[in-house]
């Protein structure tokens, strides 16, 4: 028991030893790391550990915004690298102390290394001070800055740690601020949203605002698709604000999705220029035009005038920018006179074959229904021909209102087309139980009722898609899962082969025909509503109409408000930018003539 008990001692010393090395090898090892990485730093990366102004810092990566793309690919708004100058009005007001530094070490030099007295270290930031009013007065009239713009923010934001000098300028001045080596001054990575069709897209799209934000049009109501979400990383930076390295990526940022419209861009090309010209030459306030597919119902083109340039933001004025073709109304005038001998036809109220006296004068109850010409007795085909007003007044009267009102609506007068754009107008329909006589009559011929140009495009499926009234639509599609039957196909058919009467000579429409096919349309010009009733010399001029009318696949409408030039129908006004417009289309599309006799015709014309 003693020898054990005197063998204890003995094994807990040793042991304390072992401990006791190790212990001084790991601390060993500890020191000659750190003696290591002293000797890496203050030899091989002396540099580094000088510049006193280095830190680590998160910064945001901004995200792309997505592209707005035509239906064949054509990019109409991208996103483009556009950086900011920024400015942190606390560290340029101050003097840069690395700077300062780096000017005392080339003093030294250039004075034989001896140590600086206090006049001469004042003498070093005086020189510093005037370098740096220099490069203001240069940034100034790099960024087109009035000129002591700079000082007055830092006298301004003297608090603040951040202010912008510049917004999304070009990448290649961005770089000439950055050779300025301005403590403070920073360049914040973003984008600019460029447009390339410019006025000719400008009201379907929109614009964005200086933070990318979408503001009106498709820009605004897409915002949530074609907004990114903007990624976080690590970096470090310099004593400018200039990110030297990174460390480490935090998140990536995530682009916006791309958005593919209907818009043919070589169709909308096409009617912007046409519009644009007539507007001109007829001296009108302004005009609207779109175009649609009569099998699907996408919207292939969709102009205004006047335009906008939305790539020259500081321009532009909230009149411009509004989208007359969705957002504003119109009486439509005789463009509705189809859909009223649709109804009459349809509930068996009339045939094709009755006759209607239209002597020139209709009274109706303590009111007259007028025509501009006396046209005698004629068929329903003449009535749409000539667009007699007591003609479809009289068929109006035959059907029960509340029947005739709801054909009307059922071609979606009065209700909004649901396309999904910003201030689109549901229109106006009168009130069915207030409605007397009179305001049967007046509705058969387009007064009395409110419209946008796309609402009476939409109607002007159920015509041309032998009864089936298409929804309408922005976005790319196959095919329309929505549409609906509103009339039979007989009915449409009849109405829509008596309507091609109206591009005859013997029509009010001549001007709307297009070589090589056949056409079906009908002329609008309704007088224009004031504070005192109408006016006796201010008008709408309208033409809706399809093509090719054997088979339609397109459906086009003009309105031209108030043309000044002398003429004011729309069978001259707005019936030869259907022409142009329909024309062009159906060529672009490739679509086949139906009308055998014209095209040759015009060849041997050309033949000498």
């Amino acid at each position: 028991m003693q020898i054990a008990n005197g063998n204890r001692p003995r094994n807990q010393a040793s042991d304390f030893s072992g401990r006791r090395k190790f212990l001084l090898a790991f601390v060993m090892s500890c020191m000659a790391v750190l003696v290591v990485r002293a000797i890496h730093l203050q030899v091989f990366k002396k540099d580094f550990l000088q510049d006193r102004s280095r830190y680590v810092d998160t910064v945001s990566i901004s995200s792309y915004r997505g592209i707005i793309e035509d239906r064949n690919g054509e990019a109409l708004a991208i996103s483009s690298p556009a950086p900011s100058i920024t400015v942190n009005p606390k560290e340029l007001g101050q003097d840069d102390e690395g700077a300062v530094s780096q000017m005392e070490k080339q003093f030294r030099k250039e004075h034989g290394g001896e140590k600086l007295s206090d006049s001469q270290k004042q003498e070093v930031i005086g020189l510093y001070r005037e370098q740096k009013v220099a490069k203001i007065r240069q940034l100034e009239k790099l960024l087109d800055l009035p000129t002591g713009k700079v000082n007055n923010i830092l006298v301004e934001k003297k608090d603040k740690g951040f202010a912008y000098l510049a917004k999304k300028i070009n990448p290649d001045l961005a770089e000439q601020v950055k050779a300025l080596k301005l403590a403070g001054v920073g360049i914040l990575r973003e984008f600019k949203r460029f447009y390339p069709s410019g006025e000719v897209t400008a009201h379907l799209l929109g614009f964005t605002n200086a933070e990318d934000v979408g503001q009106v049009a498709l820009e605004k109501s897409y915002e949530a698709l074609l907004k990114g979400t903007d990624g976080k990383k690590r970096v470090i930076k310099d004593g400018l604000h200039q990110v030297i390295a990174d460390v480490e990526n935090i998140a990536s940022p995530i682009p916006g999705k791309n958005l593919e419209l209907s818009i043919d861009q070589r169709i909308q090309y096409l009617a912007y220029r046409e519009l644009q010209n007539a507007v001109t030459v007829n001296k009108a306030k302004s005009g609207a035009l779109v175009v649609l597919d009569a099998k699907t119902g996408e919207i292939l083109a969709a102009v205004n005038q006047p335009s906008f340039n939305p790539n020259a933001k500081d321009e532009l004025k909230e009149g411009l920018y509004r989208n007359r073709a969705f957002t504003e109304v119109f009486e439509p005038g005789s463009t509705v006179k189809p859909f009223t001998v649709a109804a009459a036809l349809e509930g068996k109220y009339i045939r094709p074959t009755d006759l209607f006296a239209t002597d020139g004068v209709f009274p109706v109850g303590n009111h007259t229904v007028r025509d501009t010409h006396h046209y005698g007795t004629l068929d329903v085909e003449g009535v749409i021909k000539k667009s007699s007003n007591i003609g479809v007044a009289k068929m109006a009267l035959k059907m029960p209102t509340e029947y005739f009102w709801g054909m009307f609506n059922k071609v979606g007068f009065g209700a909004s087309p649901a396309t999904g754009f910003p201030g689109e107008t549901d229109g106006r329909m009168p009130v069915m139980k207030r409605m007397r006589d009179f305001d049967k009559a007046v509705l058969s011929f387009g007064y009395g009722l409110n419209v946008s140009v796309l609402q009476l495009a939409r109607a002007y499926t159920a015509l041309a898609d032998d009864g089936v009234l298409h929804s309408v639509s922005l976005l790319k599609r196959d095919e329309d899962v929505d549409a609906q039957r509103v009339l039979s196909q007989k009915t449409a058919k009849t109405v829509r082969t008596m309507m091609e009467s109206v591009i005859t000579k013997e029509g009010t429409a001549y001007e709307a025909r297009v070589d090589g096919y056949r056409v079906a349309g009908k002329t609008g010009t309704a007088k224009k509503a004031g504070a005192h009733g109408y006016s006796a010399n201010s008008y709408f001029a309208l033409f809706a109409g399809l093509a090719p009318a054997s088979n339609p696949r397109l459906v086009v409408v003009v309105m031209i408000d108030e043309p000044s030039a002398g003429q004011y129908y729309g069978g001259l006004v707005s019936a030869p930018v259907f022409s142009k417009v329909m024309g062009g289309a159906l060529r672009l599309l490739g679509v086949t003539p139906d009308q055998e006799n014209t095209m040759p015709i015009l060849l041997a014309k050309k033949t000498p």
